[in-house]
């Protein structure tokens, strides 16, 4: 697997990932789904995507960068990643966060921030805690599912 800046060509396979995380509707809180023109203006307003790629070149997995707020508060960074459900499992979705934290660095942030993890999304949870992050909280009933019902969500944070 190679991570590594998006290009213009990925965007098409991108989508698919991105998309499929959206459509779950169980971890994103977009709802709307990204064509090429709306997708390719998303990614490109990033601070960073960085896109996973296996040994054939398709892409498996993306996450994007940007910063959680303005101002004095503009050296915190937040961060979304989806990895192809054809491939979960895999530590995709560590590799890309361990990309991630070293690029926030790189860009000047300080701190990554999760807004808005989804409590029973057990798999994320896990990593994000053995990666050195820290759970700032319950939000009760902060996430609205696909089908309707709504989830806590946990706030998650690492000094970079």
């Amino acid at each position: 697997m190679i991570i590594r800046q998006y290009e213009k060509k990925d965007i098409p396979g991108m989508l698919k990932v991105w998309n499929e995380v959206v459509e779950e509707g169980i971890a994103f809180p977009q709802e709307e789904i990204l064509n090429e023109e709306t997708g390719e203006a998303f990614f490109a307003s990033q601070s960073h995507t960085g896109v996973a790629l296996d040994e054939s070149g398709k892409v498996i997995g993306l996450y994007i960068l940007h910063p959680n707020n303005v101002g004095r508060c503009g050296h915190i960074c937040n961060a979304s990643y989806a990895v192809s459900s054809e491939l979960r499992g895999l530590h995709t979705g560590e590799k890309l966060v361990l990309d991630c934290i070293q690029r926030a660095k790189e860009l000047g942030f300080s701190v990554l921030q999760f807004n808005a993890v989804v409590e029973t999304n057990i798999h994320a949870r896990n990593l994000y805690e053995r990666l050195g992050f820290t759970q700032l909280g319950t939000i009760r009933n902060g996430f609205r599912m696909k089908d309707g019902h709504f989830e806590n969500i946990c706030p998650y944070y690492r000094e970079l």
